[in-house]
């Protein structure tokens, strides 16, 4: 038989010792082109080819027999290379010998011992070893990473003795690097082994044919013994004898090994249970685990160690493990509680609140922990502005409290708040609210101003968080995504439900809020039943319109906030409905407070008139004031700045009094300036800023205004009017003159003249005053003088010839001076006046009345030059 391959060459194995039956990895050249091929494998001279399993041509694994060397070579035979040779040795270990009944610390290696009887097919490996290569050819490990694999192949398994077996992860996991014609080969030795496994029952026959004859040959041996036997009783057959025999042996061999079995079995008990310690352990410490985490504030740590024992014992229906299990449980429990009580705790912040609502949901607390907090934050916003308002309170009336830990949320009130109100409301009308006072103010404002300031940081400062709490609990965000499986359905329904709930806690704050400032601001409209709870300030003075002008410019910077936030508007409209009800407030107290200065501003007129006939103060309760006002009372001592001429008056001067008359006639002048021009310029000043209801304010503005001009105007005409009157009648009948018998005129009599000269005083008072009243005041004094001239001279019985004529002289002579101030009801006097005397007969008398009419207007030019002034000034007009 001639051979094509080179004799196999050992070149290594590994380990290079070792006790006997020590599996060993032999590696060299030419070792066989199959199991087949190899027939023969001796190391230290002992044959341990049943043993051996071929890998590849450089591969073969094996065990080490009992050999009588201590050290000695590999030997490899096979068919097609014949006898090899070995460049490396084994030295075989003699194990320790340890008697039965000795104690021992090492732990024997499980191991399958053959029994070299039962295999004679020297070609197939025993069973126990073919599962390390069911291909037959050499396994080289890939680095391919195990969880990708995982991944790749889920539920299935490398294992081929698992029923999830996959046949491509096995490759991939051994033979990754393997060639194709290494592939062909395992293919062929699968195919060989298929074959082998369906020869059954034949091939084992075939292979120890030997064995079963020998075997064969003991039956009938016995067989034959047996029938000898047959004539003896059968209580002491052959059979019986054995039994006992058995017996004896068995008891003899329980009484030796009592005492080793029974620590024996002691060993396995303790064995078995460190191993399930070992194995379990992760329960058993579990509770002291969790309560050290606890106490570190590790909670995600608990939740997943919960979560992981949930799932391996929480079903489990050992009693120990119950036992630790229901200790978890208990540990657990205490956890909610603690997280659930964190989770209530006030104040907080919105990032803690989530996190121990995340933390209770994955831990399955019963109820449900979100709604739980956003009630308490809700009580506690509601506590926090309570709690504000009775420590202003109590700092109002003296007594330590303002600045309690639950009230003072910040030292600097003013500046904070109203730099988060600008900056908050910025950000939506891109403006930014300006003070327009120093620093020191905020130091002297209002108790009840400070208190709004700060009540409104206050929920500006607590009700976002609040509000993004309820919208995280609409979204689910508050929740995990276990959690939020578990119980989506269950929660959907509670928001539905508590909608209406979270509605009626917003509208709760913002009424509140509103009843707490009105309370402060206005208490009247508060009703009775809310008086103590939001009420109880006690102030008597009144806030004036520039603090009340701030506090609006505050809570309305608070409603651009809370809109901001997108609270709905219909639970803001309290917040509205207080804004305009507080800015009629202070439209209110600012027209009161102005009316009330403007009636004292009398005190500071200085009765100097400009050029246009005014004084500093030019409104109706002032002029009304300063029309009664005795000369006693008038305070020269003030200079006011005039609000509606724009021409001030020039000089003051230190030495002046003036009359009753003259103070009545300047305020007549500054009441027509208001009816020209102030009010007008006023009335269009409101429409400019679109104020509603400015004509209904000019007409009773008007309508006051002229009654007050028209009362002082008549008292005025009745001081300087009655006088002249009053000096005609005596003036008439001076000397004892008679109409029926006088002589015949000569001129303007005396009576007359000074009638005039105290006129032209009029006129002259007038003109220096107000150039505007002169026409108004000279032709209500003219109609009074020629109504009592008229109701003269018709109670005149009879008139002479010559006292018709100077009758006529001198009402003709008043009527041509006075033509230019003349009115129709002044025209009727004079003309019933003349209609009462003689009509003149001749043209002598007309010749004489003339001549006498011009030597009088002659005689006075001078002083009728200011009626003349005046007719040159209406023609040009």
């Amino acid at each position: 038989m001639s051979r094509s391959r080179q004799p196999p060459l050992v070149t290594g194995i590994s380990p290079n010792e070792g006790i006997p039956w020590t599996k060993v990895t032999i590696r060299g050249e030419n070792l066989g082109t199959g199991p087949t091929d190899l027939i023969g494998l001796a190391i230290c001279g002992h044959n341990c080819l049943l043993t051996a399993e071929w890998m590849s041509a450089s591969k073969i694994v094996c065990r080490v027999g009992q050999a009588k060397n201590d050290k000695g070579d590999i030997i490899v035979t096979t068919k097609s290379g014949g006898k090899g040779t070995s460049t490396v040795s084994f030295k075989l270990l003699k194990p320790e010998k340890i008697g039965i009944l000795d104690q021992s610390a090492v732990w024997v290696d499980e191991m399958n011992y053959y029994d070299m009887r039962t295999d004679r097919n020297k070609g197939i490996p025993p069973l126990s070893l073919r599962p390390a290569n069911p291909l037959g050819i050499e396994i080289e490990k890939s680095k391919f990473p195990q969880k990708e694999l995982e991944m790749l192949f889920p539920g299935m398994s490398a294992d081929f003795t698992s029923e999830n077996f996959s046949a491509a992860w096995y490759l991939i996991e051994n033979h990754s690097t393997t060639s194709f014609e290494q592939l062909k080969m395992a293919v062929t030795n699968l195919k060989r082994q298929a074959n082998k496994k369906s020869e059954g029952s034949l091939a084992c026959v075939k292979g120890g044919l030997s064995t079963f004859f020998e075997a064969q040959d003991a039956l009938a041996a016995i067989h034959q013994k047996l029938e000898a036997d047959g004539t003896e009783k059968v209580e002491g057959s052959m059979t019986q004898k054995l039994e006992n025999v058995l017996n004896r042996a068995s008891n003899t061999a329980d009484t030796l090994f009592q005492e080793v079995l029974g620590r024996k079995d002691k060993a396995d008990s303790t064995r078995n249970a460190l191993n399930v310690l070992q194995r379990f352990k992760f329960l058993f410490n579990l509770p002291l685990n969790i309560e050290r985490n606890i106490q570190k504030g590790d909670y995600d740590v608990v939740i997943n160690d919960y979560e992981k024992a949930k799932s391996l014992f929480g079903k489990t229906e050992v009693q120990v493990f119950k036992k630790y299990y229901a200790e978890v449980e208990t540990r657990i429990e205490a956890l909610r509680e603690l997280l659930l009580d964190k989770l209530l705790e006030t104040p907080s912040t919105l990032h803690d609140q989530k996190r121990y609502i995340r933390y209770l949901s994955d831990l399955h607390a019963p109820g449900d922990p979100a709604w739980q907090c956003i009630g308490a934050q809700h009580r506690w916003i509601l506590q926090l502005m309570h709690s504000c308002k009775e420590g202003y309170i109590q700092d109002l009336k003296g007594t330590a409290g303002l600045h309690s830990p639950m009230v003072d949320l910040d030292s600097d009130v003013r500046p904070s708040v109203l730099a988060h109100l600008s900056q908050t409301a910025s950000l939506k009308r891109g403006s930014s609210f300006q003070s327009g006072r120093d620093d020191t103010w905020r130091y002297k404002s209002p108790h009840r101003v400070a208190f709004v300031e700060k009540l409104t940081k206050l929920v500006l400062s607590q009700l976002p968080n609040f509000w993004k709490l309820w919208i995280s609990y609409v979204n689910g965000s508050l929740f995990s995504e276990t959690a939020e499986k578990s119980g989506q359905i269950e929660r959907s329904k509670n928001v539905r439900q508590r909608q209406n709930d979270f509605k009626k806690m917003i509208q709760e704050v913002m009424q509140s809020l509103v009843k707490l400032i009105r309370g402060a601001l206005l208490p009247l409209s508060i009703p009775e039943g809310g008086v103590r709870q939001y009420g109880g300030w006690e102030v008597k003075s009144e806030l004036s319109g520039q603090w009340l002008a701030h506090v609006i410019q505050t809570i309305r910077l608070t409603y651009e906030s809370l809109t901001a936030l997108e609270i709905p508007n219909d639970m803001l409209q309290t917040i509205q409905d207080l804004i305009l009800d507080l800015r009629v407030r202070c439209v209110m107290v600012t027209l009161q407070h102005t009316a009330e200065e403007i009636k004292k501003l009398a005190e500071k007129e200085d009765w100097i008139v400009d050029n246009e006939g005014l004084t500093s103060l030019t409104f109706i309760y002032c002029l009304e004031q300063l029309s009664t006002k005795p000369d006693a009372d008038v305070d020269t001592a003030h200079l006011s700045v005039d609000v509606s001429s724009p021409d001030l008056f020039g000089s003051i001067h230190e030495d002046f009094s003036l009359t009753s008359e003259q103070q009545l006639l300047i305020v007549l002048s500054n009441c027509c300036y208001l009816q020209c021009h102030t009010f007008l310029n006023i009335a269009e000043h409101f429409e400019k800023h679109n104020f509603q209801g400015i004509e209904k304010i000019t007409q009773v503005s008007m309508a006051s205004l002229k009654e007050l001009d028209q009362r002082l105007f008549e008292n005025y005409i009745e001081l300087k009017a009655d006088p002249i009157v009053g000096s005609l009648e005596p003036g008439i009948y001076a000397g004892y003159f008679d109409w029926k018998d006088c002589l015949p005129p000569t001129g303007v009599r005396n009576y007359l003249k000074e009638a005039l000269v105290n006129i032209i005083a009029v006129h002259a008072e007038v003109f220096t005053i107000s150039k505007e009243l002169v026409p108004r005041v000279l032709s209500r004094v003219v109609e009074a003088v020629s109504e009592e001239l008229s109701r003269l001279m018709q109670c005149v019985s009879s008139f002479s010839k010559n006292g018709a004529l100077q009758a006529r002289l001198e009402i003709c002579a008043l009527r041509d001076t006075v033509a230019v101030h003349l009115t129709p009801e002044s025209r009727s006097s004079f003309k019933q006046a003349l209609e009462a005397l003689p009509q003149l007969s001749s043209g002598a008398d007309k010749k004489l009345l003339e001549e006498l009419l011009n030597k009088f207007k002659s005689s006075m030019h001078l002083q009728l030059t200011c009626f003349q002034a005046a007719s040159s000034a209406l023609m040009k007009t």
